[in-house]
């Protein structure tokens, strides 16, 4: 289904995954990996092993921007397949919404991407087998937590584009086993971190408007230090 082959550090995590999806105990797995390494591919193979599997699985993206992001890939990449999906976030209508969460608690819906509207007490799932959180770091551990309530221990795939230091990994994620993306897929371009001193942020914010002027993108981090 993928208009692509899967680079060397893709294919990794996709055996590391597959290898906890088999085994008895739930899944709890960071992959971490910069903006346009495929991470989201990724995901979307472990969403088809569940869903082949005939489980349901879902994706929560922190804002309903993102959440929007991740439809167009899936439904780009699920074109030609036979999984059932859909969006659900806070912008759709009570129509919308009624006949969403009629189909997923029937188990007519494969996949579900959505916000934190995926977690509220009317979502009731079928058969929820696995559940991908992007940008872990941005929801809580109540949050995520609230997903075990709506399916028998569901397979957890967390990601985040942050770089984590593995001693902090260790520390703050010490109950995911983690899986790392470093390279990106041919054509794109290079990530460049750079730290930004307080001192700098007027920098910084012309270095933004002028990149997007240019008609490029740039993600700039100024942390804030009293």
């Amino acid at each position: 289904l993928f208009p692509f082959e899967l680079t060397a550090d893709q294919n990794q995590a996709v055996a590391e995954i597959c290898e906890d999806l088999a085994a008895e105990r739930p899944m709890n797995r960071l992959l971490q990996g910069d903006v346009g390494s495929g991470k989201t591919a990724v995901a979307a193979y472990a969403m088809l092993v569940a869903v082949a599997q005939k489980f349901q699985t879902a994706i929560m993206a922190p804002t309903e921007l993102l959440a929007k992001q991740h439809w167009r890939t899936f439904d780009q990449y699920l074109s030609k397949s036979r999984v059932r999906r859909l969006l659900l976030t806070g912008s759709s209508t009570q129509a919308e919404r009624k006949q969403a969460l009629a189909a997923i608690r029937a188990g007519e819906v494969d996949l579900v991407v959505g916000t934190q509207s995926i977690i509220q007490d009317d979502v009731a799932f079928a058969k929820l087998g696995l559940v991908v959180i992007d940008e872990q770091h941005k929801f809580g551990v109540r949050q995520r937590a609230r997903f075990r309530d709506k399916g028998l221990d569901p397979h957890y795939l967390v990601m985040s584009a942050t770089p984590i230091p593995r001693t902090l990994l260790m520390t703050v994620f010490g109950d995911l086993d983690s899986s790392t993306i470093r390279e990106q897929p041919p054509g794109r371009n290079p990530i460049r971190t750079y730290l930004i001193e307080p001192k700098d942020q007027g920098k910084s914010y012309e270095f933004v408007r002028k990149k997007l002027a240019e008609g490029r993108q740039a993600f700039v981090i100024c942390p804030l230090v009293e």
